[in-house]
């Protein structure tokens, strides 16, 4: 769940990871007012809730998270936001956003299944360079995509991956921009008819 600044509670699917990275703020106004990304324990608790679990569970104690690390996050997510924006639009993104990001390929975390429970976990430590590895892998297959999207909605950036099947998700929630379109379209329409 997405809170807007205008406190209004919804639900967002960036598709992949990656994308999902950049909810935890960004460069400009937008992304500044919703920057959550202060200290290595706030990249930690973000992870703990993040689409990482949908492999295997992450656990905090497995979590090894520096200050080197979350400068490192912070500044491949930035890049990751101007490239994709840009990929968004059609446009070419900027050759040091590619070139952040193409840095931060390195070993992403390790999932593992435990021989004793045959359960999935991740092998730790569990470090910000590997998740930005991780993202960053993502991010170059987002490259070329025709389904990399940013909301349609008024004063809306966010960006997603459109996994749906028809692959014409134009909204970033039907509960937010969605139904807002839909109330100024109807809306627009009576005006005209009466």
């Amino acid at each position: 769940m997405l809170t807007g600044l205008d406190g209004q509670r919804y639900h967002f699917d960036a598709g992949v990871f990656c994308l999902e990275l950049l909810l935890t703020g960004g460069p400009g106004p937008i992304g500044e007012a919703y920057e959550i990304l202060f200290k290595p324990d706030d990249l930690a608790e973000w992870l703990l809730d993040s689409r990482l679990n949908d492999t295997a569970p992450v656990r905090r104690e497995d979590l090894d998270i520096t200050e080197s690390d979350l400068a490192h996050v912070t500044q491949f997510r930035n890049a990751l936001w101007h490239a994709a924006e840009a990929m968004a639009k059609g446009q070419a993104p900027e050759k040091s956003h590619l070139e952040v990001i193409n840095g931060a390929v390195g070993e992403p975390p390790r999932p593992q299944i435990d021989v004793a429970t045959l359960q999935r976990h991740w092998a730790a430590p569990i470090t910000g360079r590997q998740i930005a590895a991780m993202a960053a892998r993502e991010a170059i297959d987002l490259v070329g995509s025709t389904r990399l999207r940013q909301c349609a909605g008024d004063n809306c950036a966010l960006l997603f991956l459109d996994t749906s099947r028809p692959g014409k998700r134009r909204w970033c929630s039907m509960e937010r921009c969605g139904n807002r379109n839909k109330v100024r379209e109807f809306r627009s329409r009576s005006g005209a008819t009466s």
